[in-house]
């Protein structure tokens, strides 16, 4: 993608102060979303990253579950979502992780993806990287190869990428 297409996109992305709590900016990416050819071409642009066999496109709730299930479909491979706790309802794994104004659990499905799997993992926003750390966490637990780590946005003053250093990843925009 572009530095045109890429400032359109984060252009799109609205910003909205003290959401959850004081002091955090949260990016909504529902502007974007509803607009169909930016949205297109941010799947476009994952896909791209995706140039070796991807077996499943494993996505981070709630969010991230639109632009990996889009992805997944791009594809034509499988996609398995990683929810919070008590929301899946076979057997699962598990991991904890921390947010910048948390912490939670978050689970797959034990029998999610197969072993030896080659995946990409997929978020709308890599902020501390704790949530995509647990991710990469569970995503081992089953064996697999993480071939990309991808993001929509990246909050690049909370260093989140420091703690995915050993892995591919990959932001649209910066911020």
């Amino acid at each position: 993608m572009n530095k045109k297409e890429q400032t359109s996109i984060s252009k799109s992305i609205r910003e909205i102060p003290d959401f959850p709590k004081k002091g955090i900016l949260f990016r909504d990416i529902t502007p974007l979303l509803s607009d169909g050819k930016k949205f297109r071409a941010c799947v476009k642009h994952f896909k791209k990253l995706s140039k070796s066999r991807i077996d499943y496109v494993i996505s981070i709730e709630s969010r991230g579950f639109i632009f990996g299930s889009a992805l997944a479909c791009e594809l034509g491979v499988g996609f398995v979502p990683i929810r919070k706790a008590g929301k899946l309802p076979h057997k699962t794994f598990q991991a904890s992780y921390e947010l910048e104004y948390g912490s939670a659990v978050m689970e797959v499905h034990a029998d999610g993806f197969t072993r030896g799997s080659r995946v990409v993992i997929v978020d709308d926003v890599l902020a501390t990287g704790g949530t995509a750390r647990a991710a990469v966490e569970l995503v081992r637990k089953l064996d697999a190869k993480i071939a990309g780590i991808y993001f929509l946005i990246e909050l690049t003053a909370l260093k989140g990428r420091e703690k995915l250093k050993d892995l591919p990843v990959h932001a649209l925009v910066s911020y």
